[in-house]
């Protein structure tokens, strides 16, 4: 049972520590004018393809460079500017250079990896300082990034709500299971006390109290002459 109770408490602190991260990402910042370079941790293999993009629109995903293979230069997609945007990659990480940087640059990028033809993305928000009104794209990826990181709130709180009542109904369970044993035994200890307090009982016999004798007072006779 104490097992059992651990097991739990480890399975709710984990789905505590995966909302908490789920719900944070890597914020840089740039002067307007300026270069910046974003970095994330290469999980990729030789052959794998790994890319840049940047979410458009709040629904959309624009692939901003690709690279087919490792060691490979980075092409630039359709719509961006080939001098403005340069990616690198060595063994650890991965990284996108921006030169020139305006508010337009402002939003969410994502540093993604196609590992067995499944998308890994990591997502990173470049704020473009020196601006007075935000960029949409930068609205829009803070407002994406918020709704993203409360639906996986939401879900995980339902996820441990429901793993607490499947706690909760096993220990129920359990409970009643001993009380079944134990209800089962207490007959067979009853039975026994009352063949035990029967053979006691034959066993103890009430002595009557004996009478006590009257006792004889003694008279003493005397003789006048």
């Amino acid at each position: 049972m104490k097992n059992f109770t651990l097991i739990a408490a480890l399975c709710l602190c984990s789905i505590s520590w995966i909302s908490a991260s789920v719900s944070q990402y890597q914020t840089v910042e740039a002067k307007h004018g300026g270069e910046v370079t974003l970095l994330c941790n290469n999980i990729s293999s030789s052959d794998s393809q790994t890319f840049w993009s940047r979410l458009v629109n709040r629904t959309k995903i624009s692939c901003v460079v690709v690279m087919f293979r490792y060691g490979r230069e980075g092409k630039v997609c359709d719509g961006y500017i080939t001098v403005k945007f340069e990616m690198k990659s060595n063994i650890s990480t991965v990284s996108l250079n921006i030169k020139k940087v305006d508010s337009s640059d402002s939003g969410l990028y994502y540093c993604g990896f196609y590992i067995n033809g499944i998308p890994v993305l990591t997502p990173i928000h470049l704020k473009v300082n020196g601006s007075d009104e935000p960029h949409d794209d930068d609205r829009e990826g803070k407002i994406e990034s918020d709704g993203i990181a409360m639906l996986t709130s939401v879900i995980l709180g339902a996820l441990t709500v429901v793993l607490v009542l499947v706690i909760v109904g096993l220990v129920v369970k359990v409970r009643k299971l001993q009380t079944a044993v134990e209800e089962d035994q207490n007959p067979e200890q009853r039975e026994n006390v009352g063949c035990d307090d029967d053979v006691t009982y034959a066993a103890v016999r009430i002595q009557p109290k004996a009478k006590r004798r009257h006792q004889e007072p003694n008279v003493i006779y005397a003789s006048t002459r």
